[in-house]
């Protein structure tokens, strides 16, 4: 059986599957290390979230960001994953959060909602977009959806 994970990059990201968050690991190669892992387990699609095109933060994180996301892909192609970006606006649609407005109140939207559809998981800030993105990927990409790669 294929299974899916899901990709929340960045320095305080996560990697998810249905059953476990883990951390986004600190290198390229403890990335490499535990993407493999999820490869010899079954998983072969990420659902990975696509970074903004253009900046509300500032310069110097955005660098950080992009760099990140680049060695994300990097890795996920090196292992042969079939990759779906999934903007953030479209997977908080998907999973009933509104997009916009208070940052704040929208994280916590967030993490309540991956608390209702992920009982078994610990759910914390650092993993509920994670775990929403996995959800968002599932219901708007599953094996029905045309998905551009």
């Amino acid at each position: 059986m294929k299974m899916n994970f899901a990709i929340d990059p960045g320095a305080n990201g996560c990697v998810a599957t249905r059953n476990q968050p883990f951390k986004m690991p600190e290198t390229a190669l403890d990335l490499a290390d535990l993407i493999r892992q999820l490869y010899a387990c079954g998983y072969r699609t990420c659902y990975l979230e696509e970074i903004p095109k253009h900046g509300g933060k500032n310069a110097s994180a955005m660098i950080k960001l992009a760099r990140q996301y680049g060695e994300v892909r990097g890795v996920l192609a090196t292992v042969g994953l079939r990759v779906v970006e999934i903007r953030p606006q479209d997977w908080q649609r998907a999973v009933g959060v509104v997009a916009g407005g208070d940052a704040g109140k929208r994280k916590r939207a967030i993490k309540e909602r991956a608390q209702q559809l992920y009982p078994g998981v610990e759910v914390t800030l650092w993993n509920a977009d994670a775990l929403m993105i996995l959800e968002a990927g599932e219901r708007l990409y599953g094996p029905s959806r045309k998905v551009l790669e």
